[in-house]
């Protein structure tokens, strides 16, 4: 069995409202120093398979087709044999 974590991100190029949204409230409670804030999703998800590339195709697969939107987002992945 595996474990999957999975960041999904906007491109740099991808203006980040939420991620604006929040450093603006960050700045008005007082944090004046930071640079900026993006705003993306994380996933687990447990894949029972004994074969870690057969679990790799999968989860490229997941993200490609449904988890992100590959002309706005990259993704990257890491995995946890359990």
């Amino acid at each position: 069995m595996f474990e999957v974590k999975i960041t999904i991100d906007l491109k740099p190029t991808v203006n980040n409202p939420e991620g604006l949204t929040i450093k603006s409230s960050l700045e008005n409670l007082g944090f004046s120093n930071l640079n900026s804030v993006r705003v993306g999703k994380n996933i687990v998800i447990k894949i029972d398979s004994a074969n870690k590339d057969e679990v790799i195709s999968q989860v490229e697969e997941m993200c490609n087709k449904l988890l992100s939107n590959p002309i706005i987002e990259q993704y990257e992945f890491e995995i946890n044999q359990i």
